[in-house]
């Protein structure tokens, strides 16, 4: 007898059985051919999947460094600007 079921499909419409694989077929494919031979983007994929929480950590951590950073650079250059002092022109002989 017939019934229904849930599927998942990527991105590439590759149907799945469950979200997981269709999310590691996608991740998979952005990584592209990884290796010679057999590809290791998806286990990799898989593993992206898996360290989720702590690769979005690092990520936040990431952003927050280069906000730090930015905000360095930009005080460097106040100082900067603040030290330079026009001389005054020189009278042409």
């Amino acid at each position: 007898m017939a019934h229904t079921g849930t599927g998942f499909f990527d991105r590439k419409g590759h149907f799945f059985k469950t979200a997981r694989d269709a999310t590691v077929s996608d991740l998979a494919a952005l990584l592209g051919q990884i290796g010679e031979g057999e590809s290791l983007a998806p286990g990799i994929a898989y593993m992206l999947l898996e360290r989720r929480t702590e690769i979005e950590r690092l990520f936040a951590e990431h952003d927050l460094m280069l906000e730090e950073e930015a905000a360095m650079k930009a005080a460097r250059g106040a100082e900067l600007r603040d030290n330079i002092a026009k001389l005054p022109s020189r009278p042409a002989n």
